[in-house]
C-alpha cells in the first residue's frame, strides 16, 4: 500500500476518521466499543467489529500513525526500529540470571503496535501449544483444530519477492490464500541457503528437514515464513486498520495513552468497566469516554496489566501499598510473564559475499535501497533468517531427572535455531571488518516465570518489568545444550568450505560452565513477552487460576475484555505475532456472539 493511498484512507471525509488529539473527537462521542491499543489484537478487533456498519468503534493508540515510515516498510530495516520513536523503550529490571544486566524491552509505539517493529516471523506454534490452551481454559475452541478456520481467515500466502519456485520449501495446502495478512518465504537467495538445508540432510537424525513448521508439528529445519508481501512488511495497520478506515463507523485516536479503565456501575454483583480515562502526557488534560458494550484492552503484555492495576484490578496487597483502591482482587494480573531469551554466536567465514557488506558499505546500502524502492527486490526484502530450526532436548537428558518438561508436548520445541549471513551480537561491538555467519539459539519453552508490577500510581511512570531470565535449572541447561547443538549443526560437511572459526568470546566458551557464563553475559530477548493477564477456566478463582475467563473477559467484571499476548496462559513454542492474530480473530467472533 502506498503512503498516499493510506493517507487518502485517513483523510477521506465520508470514511472513518483519524484523530491526533482527544479534543478532536466528535461531541457526545457514541461508541459501542472502545479498543485500547492498535497492535495485532486491537487491529483485528477494530476491523472485525466494524464489519457491522451499525457498530461504532473507537481505537486508541498511544503511539503515532506513522506506520508507513520507510524504516517500518522495508523488511531489512527492522533492526533500526528498536530504540526509535516507534518503541516504548521499556527496560527490564536487573536480571540476576544475566549477571545483573538490564535488557531493553522493545514494544511497538505506533499504529500496528509491535507488528510494525518486529522481525515479521510467521509461526503459529504447535498443535500441542493450542491444545494445552484448550485444556487449561476448559474451552475446546482454543484447540489447534478449532482455531484453523481463523488461521485461514487471517492469512494470505503470496509468492516471495523474487518469485522463485517454492516447491519443496512450503506446503501451500495448509495455508490461507484470501486473508488480510500477507505471508511469504524469503525473497532473496543467500549463499548459506543450500548449506543450511544440506546440513539438515547430512545430520537428519538430530536435525531432520520439515517441509512446513506451521503444520502443527514444528520440529526440524524449515524454510522461514514471514509477514512480508510484495517485498514490504505487513502489519496490523496495513492489513486491518487502514482497510477498516474505509468504513464510517471506525474512529482512530493516536498519540493518546489510556491511563485506566473506569468503573461505571455494578451488575449481578460484578464491577462494570465500560469507561476509559485518557491523556496525551502527564501534564495534559485528562478525558473520559464510555462504551455502550465493552472496553477491549489490547495494549500488550506490558501495558495491559499496567492499565488494569492502575484501575484497581489486581492483587489487593500490591494495590493497597500504592494507595490504589481495590475494585477487583485479581492476584494473577501482572504475573506469569513469559519470554524467549536468545543468544547469538558468530563465526568467521570464507567468503566476501555476506550481508555484512550492507553495514560496511554505505554505497551498496544506498543501491539496495534504490532497488527496493523501484522493484521491491534485493537484499532488503528478507527477514532475519531464511531458515529456522525447532528442536527438542533428547528424552534422556539429565535435566529431566530433576525438572519437569515445560513444553506443551512432543510437537513443541525446547529451543530454536536460526541463522544470519552477517555478524550480530547483543554484547560485543561489531568488528571493523570481516565476514561472518551468526547462529541464534532461542529458549522456546522456558520454565521461568516473571512479572510486571507498578512502580507507582503515576500512569506515565513505566512499570517494573521482571522476566527472570535463566532463573531455573531447566532454562540455563537448555540454552547451554542449544549452543552445543548449534555447534554440532555447523560442523556438518555442508559447512566445510564456508566456516573458518568461532569468533569473539563465543570461541572461549568450551566447557559447560563457560558456555553457561557466555549465555548469561550475552543473552538478549526476542521480545515475546506474554501471559501477564492469562486465561484460565471460566469462573475459577484464586492465585494461579488466571486473570481472564476462557472468553477473554476479565474475571469479576462486566464489559471488560483483553485481546493481546497477555492473555496467553503459556508462551507458544514459536514467535508470538501470529498467535495474537489468531486469538484476536476468534475473540472478535466471541464478542459478536456475546452481543448478538
Amino acid at each position: 500500500m502506498s503512503y498516499l493511498f493510506a493517507l487518502s484512507l485517513f483523510l477521506a471525509p465520508a470514511l472513518g476518521a483519524l484523530y491526533t488529539n482527544p479534543s478532536q473527537l466528535p461531541g457526545k462521542s457514541n461508541y459501542d466499543y472502545i479498543v485500547v491499543g492498535g497492535g495485532a489484537g486491537g487491529g483485528v478487533i477494530a476491523n472485525r467489529l466494524t464489519e457491522d456498519i451499525g457498530t461504532r468503534v473507537l481505537l486508541i493508540e498511544a503511539g503515532s500513525s506513522d506506520y508507513q515510515n520507510l524504516n517500518i516498510r522495508v523488511p531489512g530495516f527492522a533492526s533500526r526500529l528498536g530504540g526509535s520513536q516507534f518503541d516504548w523503550n521499556f527496560t527490564t529490571a536487573a536480571q540476576p540470571g544475566l549477571n545483573g544486566r538490564t535488557i531493553p524491552y522493545t514494544r511497538g509505539h505506533v499504529l500496528g503496535g509491535s507488528t510494525s517493529i518486529n522481525y515479521m516471523a510467521y509461526t503459529r506454534g504447535s498443535k500441542d501449544d493450542w491444545d494445552r490452551w484448550a485444556n487449561v481454559t476448559g474451552d475446546d475452541g482454543w484447540s489447534w483444530d478449532s482455531v484453523q478456520p481463523y488461521v485461514r481467515k487471517m492469512e494470505k500466502l503470496v509468492p516471495p519477492a523474487d518469485h522463485h519456485n517454492t516447491t519443496g520449501e512450503i506446503d501451500p495446502s495448509i495455508h490461507g490464500h484470501y486473508g488480510p495478512v500477507g505471508v511469504s518465504l524469503a525473497g532473496y537467495a543467500l549463499p548459506t541457503d543450500p548449506r543450511v538445508i544440506n546440513a539438515s540432510l547430512e545430520l537428519s537424525a538430530e536435525f531432520p528437514f520439515n517441509l512446513d513448521a506451521n503444520s502443527g508439528n514444528t520440529l526440524g529445519i524449515s524454510w522461514f515464513q514471514f509477514t512480508i508481501a510484495d517485498g514490504e512488511r505487513v502489519n496490523s495497520a496495513t492489513a486491518y486498520i487502514a482497510p477498516a478506515l474505509r468504513r464510517s463507523n471506525l474512529d482512530v485516536l493516536v498519540n493518546t495513552q489510556v491511563t485506566k479503565v473506569l468503573r461505571t456501575g455494578t451488575q449481578s454483583g460484578k464491577a462494570v468497566f465500560r469507561g476509559v480515562q485518557l491523556a496525551q502526557n502527564a501534564s495534559s488534560r485528562v478525558y473520559t469516554l464510555n462504551a455502550h458494550e465493552e472496553v477491549v484492552l489490547s495494549a500488550g503484555a506490558i501495558m495491559t496489566p499496567h492499565i488494569l492495576l492502575l484501575s484497581g484490578v489486581g492483587d489487593a496487597s500490591l494495590l493497597s501499598s500504592l494507595g490504589i483502591e481495590t475494585i477487583v482482587d485479581l492476584p494473577d494480573v501482572g504475573q506469569n510473564l513469559q519470554d524467549h531469551p536468545l543468544v547469538s554466536s558468530s563465526y568467521t567465514v570464507n567468503s566476501t559475499n555476506t550481508l555484512d557488506n550492507l553495514t560496511a558499505n554505505a554505497t551498496l546500502l544506498a543501491e539496495q535501497l534504490q532497488q527496493w524502492e523501484s522493484t521491491r527486490t534485493g537484499e532488503l526484502v528478507i527477514g532475519p533468517s531464511n531458515q529456522v530450526g525447532w528442536l527438542r532436548l533428547p528424552g534422556n537428558s539429565s535435566i529431566f531427572e530433576s525438572a519437569a518438561d515445560p513444553s506443551a508436548g512432543p510437537t513443541s520445541a525446547h529451543y530454536q535455531l536460526f541463522f544470519s549471513d552477517s555478524f550480530i551480537s547483543f554484547s560485543e561491538p561489531p568488528p571493523p571488518g570481516g565476514h561472518f555467519l551468526t547462529v541464534f539459539t532461542n529458549l522456546i519453552s522456558p520454565s521461568t516465570r516473571g512479572n510486571v508490577t507498578l512502580a507507582s500510581k503515576d500512569p506515565f511512570e513505566y512499570p517494573v518489568i521482571q522476566p527472570n531470565f535463566f532463573s531455573t535449572d531447566f532454562d540455563i541447561f537448555t540454552i547451554r545444550e542449544s549452543i552445543k547443538a548449534a555447534r554440532r549443526y555447523l560442523s556438518a560437511p555442508a559447512w566445510n568450505d564456508w566456516i573458518l572459526e568461532e569468533f569473539g568470546s563465543f570461541a572461549q566458551a568450551q566447557t559447560d560452565a563457560e558456555i553457561e557464563q557466555y549465555a548469561r553475559n550475552s543473552a538478549f530477548t526476542v521480545f515475546h513477552m506474554c501471559g501477564t493477564s492469562a486465561m484460565g477456566r471460566t469462573g475459577s478463582v484464586g492465585r494461579g487460576s488466571g486473570a481472564l475467563n476462557a472468553d477473554l473477559t476479565v474475571k469479576g467484571t462486566v464489559g471488560l475484555r483483553v485481546v493481546d499476548a497477555s492473555a496467553f496462559p503459556f508462551i507458544p513454542s514459536g514467535h508470538t505475532q501470529v498467535p495474537v492474530y489468531i486469538l484476536a480473530e476468534r475473540a472478535a467472533d466471541l464478542i459478536k456472539h456475546a452481543h448478538a
